[in-house]
C-alpha cells in the first residue's frame, strides 16, 4: 500500500515537470465552465495554510483551553473522530478532536495519544507537517485536539481532479515529499493513506492521522532514495533523553527505543545508498 501512495505521489511530480499551468486554484477553464468570467475570480496569489508556524505556544495554549461550542461528525470514516468548532471570535475556527483510549482496535493499536506525539517530534525535528495537536478533556473524557487547517485538499482530491503544482511549487513539493516518507518510517505509521496526506495552495505538505503510529514495528515500508542533509543531521543527532522527555507521557512502553532503532535503520540505509550511487546523489542541500 505505502509502495502505490509513494508511486501516487511521485507521479503527481513527474506530471509536474511538464506541466504548463497547475495549481489548487481553479483555472480560467473550469471557472468559464461553471459560468464565472474570468474577471470575477480572485487574483490574490495562493498563501501557505501553516498559520501555526512561529506561532506554536500561542496556538498550542488555545487548542488546550477554548471553548468548543458544538462538534460535527467526519465523514471520513477515521475511527473516533470529530470535528470540534469553537466559539467565534478565537485564534482558530476548528479542530480535530479524537477520543481514541490506547488499545487494540481490528486488529490494530491506535490511540489519540499518538497524534500529540507525532506533532510534539515534528516539531523536535523542525519539519512544520503536523499542525498543533494537544492532550485535553472533552465532555469528561481524554482527547487529542490538532488544529483543523483551512484551504488544504486530500491527496485522494489532487489526484481525482487531476491537480499538479506549478513550476513555481515543484522543488518545495518534492522537498517535502523526500521528508515526510522519512517521517512516516521513523514514528512507525502503518496507515499513511490518500486521505491523510494533504496540500495546501502553495502545495506545502500536512500531515494528520497518526493514531496507529509509535509501535514497536522495525518495518521500513518506504525506500530511500533521497534526503537533505540538515534533516538527516537532526535525524542523527535524536537522542533517548530527548524523545523521552518530548514524547514519552504519550506513547507506550518500548516506543522509545524503537523510534531510535528505526532511525539508526533509516540512516543506515541512506549511507548505504551513497556508498552504491555517491553522496551528491542521496544527500541533497
Amino acid at each position: 500500500m505505502r509502495r502505490g501512495l509513494w508511486l501516487a505521489l511521485f507521479a503527481i511530480s513527474c506530471t509536474s515537470a511538464i506541466s504548463v499551468r497547475a495549481s489548487l486554484q481553479p483555472s480560467a477553464q473550469q471557472s468559464a465552465q461553471a459560468g464565472v468570467t474570468p474577471a470575477a475570480v480572485p487574483t490574490a496569489a495562493p498563501s501557505s495554510s501553516k498559520i501555526w508556524i512561529g506561532r506554536y505556544k500561542e496556538f498550542e495554549d488555545y487548542l488546550r483551553t477554548a471553548e468548543i461550542d458544538r462538534t460535527t461528525n467526519v465523514s471520513t470514516g477515521v475511527l473516533g473522530i470529530k470535528r470540534a468548532y469553537f466559539k467565534p471570535g478565537g485564534l482558530a475556527i476548528s479542530g480535530a478532536l479524537r477520543r481514541i483510549p490506547p488499545g487494540k482496535y481490528d486488529g490494530f493499536y491506535e490511540s489519540y495519544k499518538s497524534e500529540v506525539a507525532a506533532y510534539k517530534l515534528d516539531r523536535v525535528l523542525e519539519l512544520d507537517m503536523v499542525p498543533p495537536t494537544v492532550a485535553r478533556t472533552y465532555n469528561g473524557e481524554n482527547v487529542s485536539l490538532q488544529l483543523w487547517t483551512q484551504n488544504v485538499k486530500m491527496l485522494k482530491e489532487v489526484q481525482a481532479q487531476k491537480l499538479r503544482p506549478s513550476p513555481a511549487n515543484l522543488e518545495s513539493y518534492n522537498f517535502q515529499l523526500r521528508r515526510q516518507k522519512v517521517f512516516h518510517d521513523l514514528v512507525g505509521n502503518i496507515d499513511p493513506n490518500q486521505g491523510n496526506i494533504l496540500f495546501d495552495p502553495v502545495w506545502n505538505v500536512v500531515l494528520i492521522d497518526f493514531s496507529r503510529a509509535f509501535t514497536n514495528t522495525r518495518v521500513l515500508k518506504f525506500e530511500a532514495t533521497t534526503i537533505d542533509r540538515p534533516f538527516l543531521d537532526r535525524l542523527r543527532a535524536l537522542d533517548r533523553d530527548t524523545i523521552r522527555r518530548e514524547i514519552s507521557d504519550f506513547v507506550e512502553g518500548g516506543a522509545v527505543d524503537a523510534i531510535l532503532l528505526r532511525r539508526d535503520d533509516i540512516v543506515k540505509a541512506f549511507e548505504k545508498l551513497a556508498k552504491q550511487k555517491g553522496d551528491a546523489q542521496v544527500f541533497v542541500p
